[in-house]
């Protein structure tokens, strides 16, 4: 008993010694910059008080990016310098090619269906009456974790040879209907797709809410103007709808586009990358934590640091644009 209040004290006390120093910290370097002349005061006081993050930033992020880069350039055991070796390896090797090939598949599929059925189910369900439920029944999946869902859908895919009671509900359903139990996970004909409808499960209700709060955002007298014009639901929606929200389609876009390119739980769950669904940053993990070889790992996480930085810039810009704009 006695070991559990002194451990409850040192937290306590840890808490406030920690946050009563953090705030004196920034109380005395205000007052040392008030004190500064004028000019100086006031350029110097914003960065006093985002030097911790920056801070933060440089030590959790910027360096161990700078640090990845420089092993990049090294052999598996991050000792003798190779060049380029390890992204030609990135580029050429089988495996690394499946990888791209696969990452392609997932952008394609994930964000084409994703955004398509967000918006779907946004247009349709804008003035349904038990509208909040709909959603949030469609948005639920988004509470749970990549691992959680993958368990989930692995008893949803769930195998049993023929004859055999089915355990899983698509083979059960296939079974009761006639046909053969598929191996969802393992035939490589169609397990790239049934990990794919894992991660459209999840994101199609992220992109339904923010889809549906920028239609919601279009004036209703537009909507108006086009119907009394004589516009029927199917041109309101490609000539009025969708111009009107693009940059927010493509913002949803950009973001999953983004998840996408860094995905990995999904596919670690499932299949362990095996059976041809290998993607780039369960590559990346083998390379590094199975193989031991840090330079090879470091190259495939450079090459989708790559990939992402477009997208990123891609964003910030159209961001920028839009505050311009206002």
């Amino acid at each position: 008993m006695m070991e559990f209040w002194t451990r409850l004290l040192n937290v306590v006390l840890a808490i406030a010694i920690g946050c009563g120093g953090v705030i004196g910290l920034f109380y005395l370097a205000n007052i040392a910059i008030n004190a500064l002349p004028k000019p100086w005061n006031r350029r110097l006081l914003p960065w006093v008080y985002i030097s911790p993050a920056l801070l933060l930033l440089s030590a959790y992020l910027i360096l161990p990016t700078v640090q990845t880069f420089y092993l990049s350039f090294l052999d598996g055991r991050s000792q003798n310098f190779v060049g380029l070796k390890n992204y030609i390896f990135a580029f050429t090797d089988r495996a690394m090619l499946i990888a791209f090939k696969n990452n392609l598949l997932w952008l394609v599929l994930v964000t084409g269906v994703s955004v398509s059925l967000g918006l779907i189910i946004a247009v349709l369900v804008d003035k349904v009456r038990y509208e909040p439920i709909i959603k949030s029944l469609i948005f639920l999946p988004m509470a749970i974790s990549f691992v959680g869902a993958s368990v989930i859908w692995k008893f949803m895919y769930a195998y049993k040879p023929a004859g055999d009671d089915q355990i899983g509900v698509l083979n059960a359903l296939l079974v009761n209907f006639g046909f053969e139990p598929v191996g969802w996970i393992v035939e490589q004909s169609v397990n790239n797709f049934a990990l794919i409808a894992i991660m459209i499960w999840l994101y199609t209700g992220f992109a339904m809410v923010i889809l549906s709060s920028a239609v919601k955002g279009i004036p209703e007298e537009v909507i108006e103007a086009a119907r009394i014009d004589g516009a029927n639901s199917w041109q309101i929606f490609w000539r009025i709808t969708i111009p009107m929200i693009r940059s927010t389609i493509l913002v949803v876009s950009t973001t999953i586009i983004i998840l996408v390119l860094k995905v990995f739980d999904i596919v670690f769950v499932m299949t362990g990358g095996n059976y041809g669904t290998e993607v780039i940053a369960s590559r990346m993990i083998k390379e590094m934590f199975n193989y031991r070889n840090f330079g090879r790992g470091s190259a495939i996480a450079i090459v989708l640091l790559i990939l992402i930085i477009p997208v990123m810039i891609s964003n910030i810009r159209r961001f920028r644009t839009q505050e311009k704009l206002r």
